[in-house]
């Protein structure tokens, strides 16, 4: 049985997301414990030239919601970048969530061979069949976001570990 790109994407991207929403719980509670402002957290960075915390959960969020709906061949929702608050990241995370989750998945397989044109930064687009897109730049990316936000809250010390990373994978443990 082949895996179609549905279902290496709309599951995958669900657990991501939710993993994130998870990540975000821990960061609230660090800031509790340690009695500092969250918008601290939300603006920490891994390294100077990288983005900040909110704008890796955007990304990720914006990959997982944008290219999902490239994929089906639709218009994905616009989302401001404006959130403030973890209440607000979690809320975009949970938006996305429900529209990936209620795209026509025939559409989203019928991609394989389908050309898929992305934006690459202000000036420049991307062209790949639907499964390299999905495969080498789609997947990826959201993992490398996903892991900068998760690295980000786990450098300043927030109660996080590979399952909180991880999210609630379908696995059976004997």
């Amino acid at each position: 049985m082949s895996l179609s790109l549905s279902q290496s994407s709309v599951p995958v991207f669900e657990v991501g997301l939710n993993a994130l929403s998870g990540v975000l719980d821990a960061g609230a509670r660090l800031a509790v414990a340690k009695g500092m402002d969250p918008a601290v957290l939300l603006g920490w960075r891994l390294a100077p030239d990288m983005l900040p915390f909110t704008r890796q959960i955007q990304i990720a969020a914006d990959l997982a919601k944008n290219g999902t709906a490239r994929l089906a061949g639709i218009e994905p929702p616009f989302f401001q970048d404006n959130e403030t608050t973890i209440d607000q990241l979690k809320a975009r995370l949970a938006r996305v969530v429900t529209f990936i989750r209620s795209i026509d998945r025939t559409k989203i397989d019928s991609a394989g061979d389908r050309e898929v044109t992305f934006p690459l930064g202000p000036e420049n687009k991307g062209r790949m069949k639907g499964d390299e897109y999905l495969s080498y730049f789609l997947l990826p990316n959201f993992y490398f976001h996903s892991t900068a936000a998760y690295a980000i809250l786990r450098q300043c010390g927030a109660d996080i570990g590979k399952s909180d990373y991880l999210g609630e994978i379908p696995i059976t443990i004997t």
